[in-house]
């Protein structure tokens, strides 16, 4: 009979524990995204924060900053004719609303940043600067002052993204115009690849010496084929930057799967000292692996690693996500845990993962990733990804991050034009 009792005493204990397990599964599930409705785009973010669209019908606005006065300032790769390619959205009555909006520059790109008495932008060929004045306003939008010219621009990833240190280092991405580096007669990959003389690296500047070429910089970094996303992290004092993985593993057919070429090679996220090699074009990272393989124009066969020493990304992505810019969390307006861990604007789609348009975060700890990258913001595709329908039509796709004086996030969105505020 106490056996009995016993058993029964057991069970209605295991049962409760798992009723309480499955609750608490529900009650997490139900707190991780909410859906906010900006227009007709329902975004999904985390609970707690709300998302606003301050700008739309901007064209392809790239990258964006945000100056101490709250002014935000956005680059556009394309110019429409007639139009300007920065544009700014000023909250004239400080009463949370852009009700200003002016247009400046005549050469397009992607690089912009507010950085103490001045504002930095890039066209595809180089980098420019407006000074600020006290308000922190650009002082003369007509006559900006050139601090580098004459950067390699082939038409294709030839978007020149920057970063400045605390020391007025200036850090410039020139991407490589090809996916791989081939001898057109071999169909082998070149030793040396030329393409690495002027581009796939980032190349360093002085970001208060003017009138500069390529001359007068150095190679910071090599192997990346094309690093659009950059930035610099003062607290750990170094360069992140996240890179586009190579195309083409399809015409190696023998070797390689259509769904292998569909998932592979990774996307990936650097922390880069001087002199460091990311590997392109002879490896490439695979995440699924998680390690560096042989290019197949350089014997590889997806499985053949390199005796050469190259850095190994912090974070290996899916396949053709697209990250187009980083930014580390520092403000004081999002929980804790986003305190200088990155967010990573994602420019298309992977399908491994069926996902794609978002905004991921990699959370960081003493200056390193800690724990799995997740999805912060989702759904600016407007659809359903997975299962598309007839007549579904892309809406948005994020591509610059910025961070404002109080803690919120911006992100801008070369396709459908709009920039967005995300506030907790």
């Amino acid at each position: 009979m106490k056996i009995v009792q016993a058993i029964r005493k057991l069970s209605l204990w295991a049962a409760t524990l798992l009723l309480a397990f499955f609750l608490m599964q529900c009650k997490s599930e139900t707190k991780t995204v909410v859906k906010v409705q900006v227009n007709e785009t329902i975004l999904k973010a985390p609970e707690g924060f709300s998302v606003e669209e301050i700008g739309k019908e901007l064209g392809a606005v790239r990258h964006l900053t945000v100056a101490k006065n709250g002014d935000v300032y956005a680059n556009r790769s394309v110019v429409k004719e007639g139009g300007k390619a920065i544009i700014l959205l000023k909250d004239t009555n400080n009463d949370g609303t852009i009700d200003e909006q002016k247009e400046f520059a005549d050469l397009p790109g992607t690089g912009i940043l507010a950085k103490d008495n001045y504002l930095y932008a890039s066209s595809n060929s180089g980098v420019f600067r407006y000074a600020l004045n006290d308000s922190h306003e650009v002082i003369d939008t007509d006559n900006p002052e050139k601090i580098v010219d004459g950067l390699i621009d082939m038409g294709r990833d030839n978007a020149k993204p920057f970063a400045i240190d605390d020391d007025n280092n200036l850090y410039v991405t020139i991407g490589a115009w090809s996916d791989v580096c081939k001898d057109k007669e071999t169909e082998t990959g070149m030793m040396p690849c030329t393409i690495l003389d002027s581009a796939a690296g980032i190349w360093k500047f002085k970001a208060n010496k003017l009138d500069q070429t390529y001359a007068d910089g150095s190679r910071y970094a090599t192997g990346l084929k094309n690093a659009v996303g950059i930035t610099w992290n003062s607290k750990t004092n170094s360069l992140f930057a996240t890179d586009h993985g190579r195309g083409g593993l399809s015409f190696y057919s023998e070797l390689f799967t259509a769904q292998q070429n569909d998932e592979l090679p990774s996307e990936t996220f650097y922390e880069l000292k001087e002199n460091d090699d990311a590997g392109w074009p002879s490896t490439y990272y695979d995440h699924q692996k998680g390690k560096r393989v042989l290019a197949p124009e350089y014997g590889g066969d997806g499985e053949k690693t390199s005796d050469e020493k190259f850095v190994d990304p912090l974070v290996g992505f899916p396949a053709h996500l697209g990250p187009n810019d980083v930014l580390f969390y520092t403000g004081d307006m999002f929980p804790e845990r986003y305190k200088h861990g990155a967010f990573i604007a994602f420019h298309n789609q992977s399908k491994e993962i069926k996902k794609g348009f978002f905004v991921a975060f990699v959370p960081f700890k003493n200056g390193k990733p800690d724990g799995d990258w997740e999805i912060f913001l989702d759904n600016f595709a407007g659809m359903d990804l997975a299962n598309p329908k007839e007549g579904d039509e892309l809406k948005h796709r994020p591509c610059g991050l910025a961070q404002g004086p109080d803690g919120a996030l911006y992100v801008c969105d070369d396709f459908g034009g709009s920039i967005f505020k995300i506030t907790s």
